[in-house]
């Protein structure tokens, strides 16, 4: 008998010590970078894979024993797509908890209003590392866009806000967040009838043009005022942005010679709106292309201050340009 408590003693410490050495393997941190160790998860991914992209990484000294605790918490069968980071000192246990609590790597991306559908894909390419090409022609593939929101394309349907987004995440899955952004942000905003019967998407477009041409939100409703006013007459609108952006964006001034450049997007040469929207207008615009001012103005110029004056005739609206012309030469001259 006293062979046998012998026995059990023994055995009852080697389990103790063996618990213990597990709980140290387990919930003991170690250091696991000097910097950061990025795992990235996609679609579809194993959890075995991304155990073996642990070890590779240095992330994971145990692979059999991590992999064994994910089996046990069930957390191999609950991966989500993303990017992981590890840094510093960690512990298997806070290790397999990032996975447990989806705790993937995110970003704020802020699309300003008036931006493009080209300079959006540009900026998610510089920040999170998408295929901009992949971006830009899905926003253009009239198929996809028609299919899923019943548009020719997304140039202005993707709404200017701060987005928090993922890595890794899929192209159609960024583009369906802003979309889906716009159309909460503009829900009620088309029921009522707008000035000229203009139609949502006529709007849109009156809206991405005042969204270009101002510079402080509380003179969009008299822009918008200027515009609707020409629609009214049968007069071509003139709009500066809708050239600009029929030649592809320009790094320069605008010029006499430009304005015969033949696109349907360029207003000096045709009459009513453009094809489509010319960037992602805010909010603000938007609601002045639906609301506009009441006004008899026809023309407006740049003043040098960022606003503008304006005009009922073109007399008056050559005065208008001549007086800004002259005080751009004397603030150059100073």
């Amino acid at each position: 008998m006293k062979s046998v408590r012998h026995l059990l003693g023994f055995i009852a410490l080697v389990v103790i010590i063996a618990t213990g050495f597990l709980a140290y393997k387990i919930f003991i941190p170690y250091r696991v970078s000097d910097g950061v160790v990025s795992i990235m998860v996609d679609e579809n991914d194993s959890f075995a894979k991304v155990t073996r992209a642990l070890k590779v990484g240095g992330v994971v000294a145990d692979d059999y024993l991590f992999s064994r605790l994910s089996i046990l918490s069930e957390i191999d069968k609950n991966l989500i797509p993303g990017r992981y980071d590890f840094s510093g000192r960690m512990s298997l246990y806070q290790i397999l908890d990032k996975f447990q609590r989806h705790d993937i790597a995110t970003l704020l991306l802020t699309v300003p209003e008036g931006y493009t559908a080209a300079r959006i894909a540009a900026r998610l390419a510089h920040r999170m590392e998408i295929d901009s090409a992949e971006f830009y022609l899905l926003a253009f593939d009239t198929a996809y866009t028609m299919e899923k929101y019943a548009v020719p394309g997304l140039e202005g349907y993707l709404f200017p806000e701060t987005y928090k987004l993922w890595y890794g995440m899929k192209v159609p899955d960024i583009v369906d967040v802003m979309v889906s952004e716009f159309q909460r942000q503009t829900d009620g905003i088309f029921d009522s009838p707008a000035p000229n019967n203009l139609s949502r998407d006529e709007i849109l477009v009156l809206a991405s043009i005042i969204e270009a041409e101002a510079y402080y939100s509380d003179e969009m409703p008299r822009i918008s005022s200027v515009y609707h006013n020409r629609l009214r007459k049968g007069m071509r609108l003139q709009a500066d942005p809708t050239v600009i952006y029929a030649m592809g964006g320009l790094d320069r001034p605008l010029r006499y010679r430009d304005l015969k450049y033949k696109s349907p997007y360029n207003t000096y040469r045709n009459k009513g709106l453009p094809p489509g929207p010319i960037n992602s207008p805010g909010l603000a615009a938007i609601k002045a292309a639906v609301s506009p001012e009441e006004t008899d103005y026809l023309y407006f110029v740049a003043n040098g201050t960022g606003r503008h004056t304006f005009s009922r005739t073109l007399r008056e609206h050559n005065g208008a340009k001549r007086k800004a012309k002259n005080q751009r030469k004397a603030a150059q001259s100073n």
